[in-house]
């Protein structure tokens, strides 16, 4: 059982995620930022590897993507930089991104990287499900990884289920059919379609995430699943010149 997995089985309400992008603001910055979130209440984390075409994030973690490539950040440079990760972080981490940069790095040594680093799962949204049950399953099981899949208002119960048979640590329910960095619309809708979900009485916990931003939507996201993610505000608040002070006053907020 990885520390995810330990996560959620002690925990299911009120878990806070944070995402930011490795590389940003500043090139060496990715276990500074780690540690500050974790001494200032985040429950687990997700850690972007970016991409040049990061087709569901919206203009906040696009930029943070595209200074990050500029300054030089790569897998390879990620996995340097996380080596001595669990020197300095106990709780879970995520690594989140795209399949062709996966692809690129060869799948089998992308997870055999994470389990020798630390990393507990991965969040990678454009990996269709076919292939991941397919073709690479038994390599994450292998190197002791979860993978996170997304559902969004629109997908069918039958994927919902099917997701839920293949997941074993949390699913990522995305508020709207949006990018990231909205704001959440806590409307008749969107309050039906989380209760669809929990009415379903999946075997797995989910975890909410696009368009969270501050306690209130953090609060009204949790009303309805074990936890939620905030990523673009917190991406848009770090400070590079006073990164402690920015993430702790961010982080305040919540506790």
């Amino acid at each position: 059982m990885n520390r995810l997995q330990q996560l959620f089985e002690k925990q299911q309400k009120g878990l806070l995620s944070i995402y930011f992008t490795a590389g940003y603001p500043n090139l060496d910055n990715t276990l500074k930022i780690a540690s500050l979130l974790e001494q200032s209440g985040a429950d687990f984390l997700e850690i972007g590897f970016p991409y040049s075409d990061p087709v569901a994030d919206g203009p906040v973690i696009q930029a943070s993507s595209k200074q990050a490539l500029d300054s030089g950040m790569t897998l390879p440079l990620l996995f340097e930089q996380l080596k001595d990760l669990r020197q300095h972080v106990t709780i879970p981490i995520l690594l989140m991104g795209y399949v062709n940069v996966v692809l690129q790095y060869g799948v089998e040594e992308f997870c055999e990287k994470c389990q020798e680093v630390g990393v507990d799962g991965c969040i990678i949204p454009d990996l269709p499900m076919y292939e991941y049950e397919e073709l690479y399953r038994p390599t994450f099981e292998k190197y002791g990884l979860s993978n996170i899949f997304l559902v969004t208002p629109q997908t069918s119960e039958e994927r919902i289920r099917k997701i839920d048979g293949l997941s074993n640590a949390f699913i990522y329910l995305v508020s709207s059919a949006a990018t990231t960095g909205g704001n959440l619309a806590v409307s008749e809708s969107s309050t039906a379609y989380f209760k669809r979900i929990a009415d379903m009485k999946l075997k797995n916990p989910f975890v909410i995430g696009f368009g969270i931003s501050n306690k209130e939507t953090f609060n009204a996201a949790t009303e309805h699943a074990s936890g939620a993610i905030i990523g673009s505000a917190f991406v848009k608040n770090m400070d590079k010149d006073n990164l402690e002070g920015s993430i702790k006053s961010f982080m305040g907020q919540f506790k």
